[in-house]
């Protein structure tokens, strides 16, 4: 008889010495794999981050304070909250509704105050329901969600200052009135169809009480304003900031002097009257292919297939929905990505395709 000991696993029942057994393997199994990320049993993919999108801003509930009327047909919000984001001159903020519409305005308060952001409306009577949502049914007492701000319109350092503002686009060159430095060169054309419709029209002539720096233009009175006049004579380098319908925007780019940077901020995104051609899509990270007929965006085709995928305006003023383009040329529809990132991504929500595809990183 053999006096050699008997391994503990053989004098287990044998269901047990399996379950022991199996444990154990699992248990060096993790520890290799732990050790050496890189072995071939580690068969699991590592999917890497995406590289679309941008990061999405802080959202924050704000609470209505105010809604008052400073023009006919103009609402204006105050809303307050503590612990909120600062802000420069230009910036805007995004509205969710109570609807879940998601607009963008522009703030026009004071970017020293850090307890409320105060944002203006004028009611769209054919628009998207954003506009009379925000008049006729937010009210004080009311808690919107906000997101933002973020700025595309910024105030530049130049040697002398323009602004052309139609109507409502008076709103973010408010703030950048009042920060202008002292002794500053400016000089300003703020245009509407008439003076009751036009906000802040009190407020703008304190900034200017002698009268000569500021040329308002109400049409029922004064007929269509005069571009082309007004920036005569700039110096060079001159900073010319124009907020307002397309018409006027479109004037301004056309009678800019040589040597002054325009600066835009539209209403609504410029769209093009060609390019509207059916293309494909192709996702590169799933592996689908999409068609995008000439009557729908990429950003509709894209949801169809991905409903996850962000989005905020739909008319590419947020940038939520920018993506990255690995192939094809891009018909870019917005004003809101920089010359540098409109090499390579597009905001899917307006932007196109000039030939017949394009592959995104998604």
């Amino acid at each position: 008889m053999s006096n050699k000991p008997v391994p503990l696993l053989a004098r287990l029942p044998r269901p047990t010495a399996l379950l022991l057994a199996a444990g154990a393997a699992l248990v060096v199994g993790r520890a290799v794999r732990r050790r050496t990320p890189g072995a071939p049993f580690r068969t699991r993919p590592v999917t890497r981050r995406p590289a679309s999108g941008p990061s999405r801003s802080r959202a924050s509930t704000l609470l209505v304070t105010a809604h008052e009327r400073p023009a006919d047909g103009v609402v204006l919000l105050r809303l307050e909250g503590t612990g909120l984001p600062p802000w420069r001159p230009g910036a805007h903020l995004d509205l969710v509704l109570p609807s879940g519409l998601v607009r963008q305005y522009s703030l026009c308060g004071d970017p020293e105050d850090a307890s409320s952001y105060t944002v203006a409306a004028r009611l769209v009577e054919d628009g998207r329901g954003g506009s009379r949502e925000l008049h006729e049914q937010v009210q004080e007492g009311t808690e919107l969600e906000v997101r933002g701000p973020r700025n595309r319109f910024p105030l530049v350092d130049a040697p002398a200052y323009a602004f052309v503002v139609g109507g409502i686009g008076i709103t973010p060159v408010l703030p950048m009135l009042r920060a202008l430095p002292e002794g500053a060169e400016w000089r300003l054309l703020y245009c509407g169809r008439t003076r009751a419709s036009m906000p802040f029209l009190e407020e703008v002539g304190k900034l200017d009480p002698d009268g000569a720096r500021i040329t308002v233009v109400a049409e029922d009175e004064d007929g269509r304003p005069d571009p082309g006049a007004f920036l005569a004579g700039l110096p060079e380098g001159a900073a010319v900031y124009c907020c307002g319908p397309e018409g006027l925007m479109a004037a301004v780019a056309e009678c800019l002097p040589e040597g002054a940077a325009l600066h835009l901020e539209r209403f609504a995104p410029r769209t093009t009257a060609d390019g509207d051609g059916e293309f494909e899509v192709e996702l590169h990270r799933s592996g689908r292919t999409l068609t995008v007929p000439g009557d729908s965006t990429v950003l509709a085709a894209v949801r169809a297939e991905l409903p996850n995928t962000p989005y905020s305006c739909e008319q590419g003023w947020c940038g939520t929905c920018q993506q990255k383009v690995l192939e094809g040329e891009i018909d870019h529809r917005d004003e809101l990505l920089t010359d540098s990132e409109r090499g390579d991504s597009m905001l899917i929500c307006v932007s196109r395709c000039r030939g017949t595809r394009l592959v995104l990183d998604m």
